[in-house]
């Protein structure tokens, strides 16, 4: 079962042996959570204090071996993943399948939804969100899948405004589909290389807002983010500027000496329940959003980023929200079964 991950790094680290799993679960009631991750996503998020804290509560993590047949290894109360490939895929939807005691997160048909930029944004256009408390939208966007030198016509067809930000048409979680770019004239659209997205930029202060969504659990911090375009810089440049991946490079705005009117959270009552919607609506329950508001408008935000399994790591507090998680998990599964 050895697959190829997203940058096809080395096995993790050992896998136990099934009856020592079992053991485990039968004398110390043990939540054994198998998980199948990348060595820099295991180096991220399985870090010696989550490591430790999830031991104190009682769960334990298991590295899977993808030398192995997974049925043959476990038992698991929860496989946590996160491979890419269709071959990986087809074991987990089979898994599922004959294992539906275990709980899976999360659904490799549901992460898939994420991996196209077309389609990720889409759950947010529908549900039109609108309250009190704030509108939740997302920013005009165009799918280019080919032929750069029509990219003009297009964008005019379309209607989109410059400036213009460029995303990678998948979203798998590799380097190259985090790269994005800002182009500022029409001639310099035909630079640009499909597939890919085009969405309208929208001036946000700078400043951005990244969910962290764990089950029904949330967290808002601030990133800094490209700066705003005014129409002078828009007259006076062109071309396309390339930048890495922004919200990740970039330092916490957290305790940035910021204007009020841009480092304001969102108010919690709207993210409560875009989150709840999504969660239905992607059927996924770990997950982040990247959110901005339009600058000038305190109430008017836009989702720009949907990411599957996003790094946790870099959220505070994130062993203790996750392992409660995690007990929830299994709790519930418990008392389903005895009712």
């Amino acid at each position: 079962m050895r697959l190829n991950d997203e940058n096809d790094e080395e096995e993790g680290p050992k896998t136990m042996s099934h009856c020592s799993i079992g053991h485990l679960q039968q004398e110390k009631s043990f939540v054994i959570v198998g998980y199948a991750l990348t060595s820099k996503k295991v180096e991220s998020f399985l870090k010696p204090k989550l490591e430790g804290l999830a031991r104190n509560k009682g769960i334990l993590f298991v590295a899977i071996d993808q030398n192995r047949p997974l049925s043959d290894q476990g038992p698991f109360d929860i496989v946590l993943h996160k491979l890419t490939g269709k071959e990986w895929r087809q074991i987990l939807e089979e898994y599922r399948r004959t294992h539906p005691e275990v709980t899976v997160l999360d659904p490799p048909d549901a992460i898939q939804h994420l991996h196209n930029r077309q389609s990720m944004l889409q759950c947010v256009a529908d549900m039109n969100l609108s309250d009190p408390y704030g509108k939740v939208g997302v920013p005009r966007q165009l799918v280019i899948k080919r032929d750069s030198s029509s990219i003009p016509d297009a964008v005019t067809k379309a209607g989109l405004i410059l400036p213009l930000v460029a995303k990678p048409l998948v979203a798998d979680g590799s380097a190259k589909s985090h790269e994005l770019s800002l182009a500022y004239d029409e001639y310099s659209l035909q630079k640009l290389e499909p597939p890919l997205v085009l969405q309208e930029f929208v001036n946000h202060g700078g400043v951005l807002f990244k969910v962290y969504i764990v089950g029904e659990a949330i967290k808002v911090v601030r990133r800094f983010s490209l700066p705003d375009v005014t129409k002078r810089e828009l007259s006076k440049n062109a071309g396309v500027f390339r930048f890495p991946r922004v919200s990740c490079a970039a330092a916490s705005a957290d305790d940035a000496d910021l204007d009020p009117s841009v480092a304001e959270l969102p108010p919690r009552p709207l993210l409560e329940r875009l989150a709840k919607e999504l969660r239905r609506r992607l059927g996924l329950r770990l997950f982040n959003l990247d959110i901005i508001r339009e600058h000038g408008r305190r109430d008017h935000f836009y989702v720009i980023d949907i990411n599957y399994f996003p790094g946790y790591g870099k959220m505070p507090g994130y062993e203790h929200i996750f392992t409660d998680f995690l007990l929830s998990l299994v709790q519930s599964r418990y008392k389903k079964r005895s009712v």
